[in-house]
């Protein structure tokens, strides 16, 4: 890896903050490229069937097997983060994110390898699935830890910020494609967002080589704390704490891809909308969450991040009611309405959350805990999303209750695991000074 630059401490936290947004947000942009390329014109290219629904379900499920590999790179890049510093293993994680982005947009369509372009496909996602498994985590961590305490979830915001910043690109892309007919954008139009990645993966190298290494871990170094192997450690110890963190995360991963990746499918295929439609609508929405996610990151640390983020769970438990109702219209004013009740919610405790779950792991053991939490999570809200909600559309055609108990269900398990959490925290944070004093002096305390 390339030596750190050494700039002053005290603009260390913009610069880390600016950092980890940049990165996740081209990390972002690469992932959801291939979510709304899943959608639109993955199956054509690279499953065709005479049944859309097969060729649909396919391309998804190569979409789901990056999710089934976050989980492994949270483990690998956890290890790294907490072995030899959150540095090295981000910018790692951004070389192999952009080196497999544009890869895929290198790829032969089926007409012209056969079954070697979908293995190929499935490899590659399977590199983008352990790249982002490792920089959600040390993204959080090194916008958060160069913060001071109290405004820690804020500036963790930054790194989540990049979600919709990404999402933004990765529509103004496909968007600007949807000026080719149908025959031009299935070719090659859909290759140029890919190959876009090398610009943006240099620009993101050159951003993130000038952060220091965060102050946290090098207070591990210093104290010689660092675990053996973290990710074991983690699951021995704070097996229960993982298990809820990845409840927290449920709606704001399952939800975003809900959102943005499902409804894409939902309204072109069993709505008849229009493609650019929809897609103009996501965009819209996607600045909203842009614009709200920073301003619940702030609320979060004015108030307390579990009372903000146990409101917006339970408002986003109904929130999927009056969207479908709202989505089913048609209009683009009523898709941007209905999709923005939801996604306000969702945007709140995705932002919020990162610190929150941060804060409930050991420093030293801090990136295996956060990532194993999050990936986990994703292998199964996330990749599965946009599958479960397929399946529903086509077993109940042309009703949306069940897609909205199911979005509903998603929210109830990230309710009870927020409520869970903030008492285990809580009996945490009460157990820590006792046993301090029992470490000190075991003789004090009454048998």
């Amino acid at each position: 890896m390339a030596a750190p630059a050494n700039p002053s401490t005290a603009r260390q936290p913009v610069r880390a903050a600016t950092a980890a947004f940049v990165g996740t947000t081209i990390e972002w942009y690469d992932f959801y490229i291939y979510a709304t390329a899943a959608a639109l014109v993955f199956g054509k290219v690279f499953f065709p069937t005479a049944d859309p629904f097969i060729s649909t379900m396919a391309s998804f499920g190569t979409f789901a097997a990056g999710f089934l590999a976050r989980p492994l790179g949270g483990v690998i890049f956890g290890h790294l983060g907490d072995r030899v510093g959150r540095k090295n293993a981000l910018m790692a994680t951004l070389v192999i994110m952009g080196v497999a982005t544009v890869g895929i947009g290198l790829l032969p369509s089926y007409a012209t390898a056969g079954l070697w372009a979908p293995a190929l496909l499935l490899l590659l996602r399977l590199a983008q699935g352990l790249a982002v498994g490792g920089e959600w985590g040390g993204a959080v961590l090194m916008a958060g830890e160069h913060a001071t305490q109290a405004r820690r979830t804020f500036a963790a915001s930054f790194a989540q910020l990049g979600s919709p910043a990404g999402l933004i690109l990765s529509l103004l892309a496909f968007r600007l494609l949807t000026t080719l007919d149908e025959a031009d954008f299935v070719s090659w139009g859909w290759r140029v967002p890919f190959l876009i990645s090398a610009v943006l993966l240099a620009v993101g190298y050159f951003i993130r080589v000038g952060v220091n290494e965060s102050p946290d871990f090098a207070k591990v170094l210093e104290r010689q704390e660092r675990a053996e192997i973290p990710a074991k450690e983690v699951l021995r110890t704070a097996w229960r704490t993982v298990l809820l963190c990845m409840g927290v995360c449920t709606v704001a991963i399952g939800g975003i891809y809900f959102t943005n990746t499902f409804m894409l499918s939902y309204t072109t295929q069993t709505l008849g909308l229009p493609r650019t439609l929809i897609l103009d609508c996501l965009f819209v929405v996607a600045i909203i969450q842009f614009l709200v996610q920073p301003v619940a990151a702030w609320l979060a640390d004015a108030f307390g991040p579990s009372r903000v983020l146990i409101t917006a769970a339970a408002c986003s438990v109904l929130a999927p009611y009056p969207m479908f109702m709202l989505v089913s219209q048609g209009t683009a004013f009523s898709i941007i309405a209905g999709i923005s009740i939801v996604l306000v919610f969702m945007a709140a405790i995705y932002s919020a959350m990162a610190e929150y779950i941060s804060s409930a792991f050991a420093t030293h053991v801090r990136y295996s805990g956060i990532s194993l939490s999050y990936q986990l999570c994703g292998a199964v809200a996330g990749g599965m999303t946009p599958l479960v909600g397929t399946w529903l559309t086509y077993h109940y055609p042309g009703q949306w209750l069940p897609l909205a108990i199911f979005y509903s269900t998603l929210s109830a398990i990230t309710l009870f695991s927020l409520w869970a959490l903030a008492g285990h925290k809580r009996r945490l944070a009460l157990n820590a000074p006792r046993a301090s004093v029992s470490a000190a002096s075991p003789r004090s305390l009454p048998l």
